[in-house]
């Protein structure tokens, strides 16, 4: 017995870094993104270094999540690591932007292997007793993640090189690849089914458009470019297509039928939901810290970490309590939370002590810690086994597009606030007395100190209270994905964890 809980720690242990590799490669790469396009050149590119992952990873998820309850789990966790090592020794020896978005994709189907197929290893391999508080984990690295990832790239770019925030994933993948290769007994017999090529066909286009349509619009193309309407256009035509072909497919890619399950169906809208609501603190408030506080990257890092500390708290703590309490009601509990510290945020000014925005975030923090947990076994309550990956992978894909449709739609909104209220501001003539060259504008010109110093004190105010305005303002913006989330709560069916059911189901696999 105790072999083979050592065993099971061994598997666990594997996951976690593999988890940790997939989701902190895109915050470490995106803080040395400055100094990669000052060495290979390709400004007018380097969008497409994030958005080749992100379409990759994306696309991948559903499509091996369907795969790996057709043939296996393991399997395709071992090929999702090998492929995203090898992804990341390419990037190291990219030679030029379009070279490295090449690269940068071959790691991003890696990645949309590793993540969905490691929960569904965890609730293969983990006892159910034991789930709770192991998903608790799970949470806290994701949350770590946007954390130390941003601070870990700034020091790799600025004290080794930046090819080594690809390298870093080496000896993190290996040690993975060791411990699930050895420890991972995979026993579930698994029952081979055609492949629904025309639905990944037209699962990955749609990805494919709405993820450039998303990176591209206001930046390279304006958004009522014919380039950027095409793309929407084209999304919209393939998600048409997919839904046709997926109705009517004998083994679909994503299968309508889970949808049905009540208690699935609101567990993915409640992830779509929160997803976009939690993104908003993620990304504003290291924002408001640098260029309205005027913390350096390091500290608006480190203002994060109380928030992923209360994360770890209500996943864990939720992950325990789900065989006393209903699902839905933890979940409503927890998003109360959550839309109560968005809804403090929103009173946040130059004026607000970096002690008040961290309680704040600890509040934003315990919001959205049990979806990670709880949400996951949920989502799985009713499923059989065979579609727990696909299940899973379902989960994890809608939850990362609502942080992706967060981040640009919020971005958008902001970007047009702080303009609106410069433009007034500076309206009697004080933009003059800004240096040339510098954009009063773009929020990020007061990110840095030397730009700041570069700006007089009066304007220099003026900007701020500008920010600050203008992040308080989508921070009530995000109050409606994170109200439209516990209201998603409130519908969902009353079932919670059977310790003893998952038992036998568990013992019957094993």
């Amino acid at each position: 017995m105790k072999m083979r809980q050592n065993k099971t720690g061994m598997v666990v242990a594997g996951l976690l870094l593999a988890i940790l590799m997939a989701s902190m490669d895109n915050t470490i790469v995106a803080t040395a993104m400055g100094t990669i396009v000052g060495e290979l050149g390709g400004l007018d590119k380097f969008v497409w270094v994030t958005s080749a992952y992100m379409v990759a990873e994306m696309a991948g998820m559903p499509i091996f999540g369907k795969l790996s309850d057709m043939y296996g789990r393991k399997r395709f966790f071992v090929f999702g690591i090998i492929v995203f090592m090898l992804g990341s020794i390419l990037c190291g020896t990219a030679h030029s932007i379009v070279e490295l978005s090449i690269y940068r994709a071959i790691q991003g189907t890696g990645g949309g292997a590793l993540v969905p197929i490691a929960f569904t290893i965890m609730f293969d391999a983990v006892s159910p007793d034991n789930r709770g508080k192991l998903m608790g984990l799970f949470g806290a690295v994701f949350g770590m993640s946007s954390i130390f990832g941003p601070m870990l790239g700034a020091y790799i770019t600025d004290y080794i090189s930046w090819e080594w925030i690809f390298y870093i994933n080496l000896p993190i993948g290996l040690t993975s690849l060791f411990f699930v290769a050895n420890y991972y007994k995979e026993s579930l017999v698994h029952i081979k089914q055609r492949i629904d090529w025309l639905g990944a066909a037209t699962l990955v286009g749609a990805i494919v458009c709405l993820i450039f349509a998303l990176e591209l619009g206001g930046k390279m193309y304006a958004w009522n470019s014919v380039q950027i309407i095409g793309l929407f256009a084209g999304f919209t035509i393939l998600t048409v297509m997919f839904l046709f072909v997926e109705a009517r497919a004998k083994e679909p890619i994503i299968s309508f039928k889970m949808f049905q399950d009540r208690l699935y169906a609101t567990s993915n809208m409640v992830a779509l939901l929160s997803g976009a609501a939690f993104i908003v603190a993620s990304v504003y408030i290291p924002i408001f810290i640098q260029g309205v506080l005027g913390g350096t990257a390091t500290n608006s890092g480190f203002v994060l970490l109380p928030m992923m500390l209360g994360t770890v708290v209500t996943a864990t703590l939720g992950g325990v309590v789900m065989a006393r309490m209903s699902y839905r009601s933890i979940i409503i509990a927890t998003l109360i939370l959550l839309v109560a510290g968005l809804g403090l945020l929103t009173t946040i000014s130059v004026d607000t002590s970096r002690l008040v925005i961290t309680l704040y975030m600890i509040l934003v923090g315990l919001g959205i810690g049990a979806s990670f947990s709880v949400l996951t076994n949920a989502a799985l309550h009713s499923l059989p086994m065979n579609q727990r990956g696909s299940g899973t992978a379902t989960l994890n894909f809608l939850r990362s597009l609502g942080m992706m449709l967060g981040i640009t739609i919020f971005g958008i909104l902001q970007s047009h606030s702080m303009t609106r209220k410069l433009i007034e501001s500076f309206s009697g003539g004080d933009s003059a007395a800004i240096p040339q060259g510098i954009d009063f504008k773009d929020p990020y010109v007061l990110m840095t100190p030397s730009t700041r110093a570069l700006i007089p004190e009066q304007a220099l105010g003026t900007i701020s209270k500008g920010l600050s305005s203008s992040i308080s303002d989508i921070f009530a913006w995000g109050l409606i994905p994170a109200v439209l989330a516990v209201a998603a709560a409130c519908i969902m069916s009353r079932e919670k964890h059977d310790p003893k059911a998952e038992m036998e189901a568990y013992a019957a696999s094993h």
